[in-house]
């Protein structure tokens, strides 16, 4: 099968992702109730008896509401960077030492045949980090919660065969929302969530004949739809030259209350 991933989950209200190898099944972030986890897992055919480990992205609630509860029931291991593990320590609950796991960021490990880099982003987090996985030389990369596209991030999320990245607003409509101005501030600036047009020009740097898919994720219910996002994401690519056919590069959708088709990487 090789390396496969589904989006259970999108969006302010939640967010998940399972990502898995011949040899190791992955959880990432748990924003969800344990028992809305199961439910979403069961769609695609996966339980919590099937994952190897649990990684976090940062502790901001809407990725680890059910960290705790789940990681518990299932005896797993979490992984987050020290200074996550602090933030989030109070909100989870108690978490065995021996299921306790710093990963720094940057840091690199390897479960079975799956290769997990942790990298920084730009986020009002404590330490957030985004993640890339690798198996048999096919890649996946993981964008959601940054202001920006660091030239770091950059050069991480390079030679990608997927990615999921964020497209969470358009800035007309954030603008013109009834969000009070202070929060519009803070979504709008450099450690807030990347606006669909940041997507669409973090992709002319990243778009070469290696990435075929890139599913668009973390879009706000308020201030976003997913055809104004391909539609925007879409304009800012071919004002800047690039044209291509469907079975070339896909734009891909992602559902803040249903999973993602299972897709396998590099084919």
């Amino acid at each position: 099968m090789g390396l496969r991933f589904t989006v259970l989950a999108s969006g302010s209200t939640g967010n998940a992702t399972v990502v898995s190898s011949d040899a190791a099944t992955v959880l990432i972030d748990v924003g969800h109730s344990a028992k809305k986890i199961e439910e979403l897992m069961k769609e695609r055919e996966i339980s919590g008896k099937d994952l190897d480990a649990i990684f976090v992205t940062h502790e901001h609630s809407d990725h680890i509401k059910g960290l705790g509860a789940f990681a518990r029931k299932h005896q797993l291991p979490v992984y987050a960077n020290e200074k996550t593990w602090g933030a989030m320590l109070k909100t989870i609950g108690d978490i065995p030492d021996e299921k306790r796991n710093i990963l720094p960021t940057d840091g690199v490990m390897e479960i079975a045949d799956l290769r997990i880099e942790s990298y920084a982003i730009s986020h009002d987090a404590i330490e957030p980090v985004g993640y890339c996985f690798q198996s048999n030389g096919a890649k996946l990369s993981l964008a959601t919660d940054l202001g920006y596209v660091s030239d770091k991030v950059m050069s991480r999320l390079q030679n990608s065969d997927v990615m999921v990245l964020e497209s969470n607003h358009d800035v007309d409509m954030l603008r013109m929302g009834r969000y009070p101005w202070n929060i519009k501030r803070r979504i709008l600036g450099d450690t807030g969530h990347l606006s669909n047009e940041a997507a669409g020009e973090a992709l002319c740097s990243l778009l070469t004949g290696r990435l075929k898919r890139v599913y668009l994720a973390h879009l706000s219910q308020e201030h976003n739809l997913m055809d104004l996002a391909k539609l925007t994401v879409n304009t800012v690519l071919e004002n800047n030259g690039f044209f291509y056919q469907r079975d070339e590069f896909a734009l891909c959708d992602t559902y803040y209350d249903r999973p993602t088709p299972w897709d396998v990487v590099g084919k």
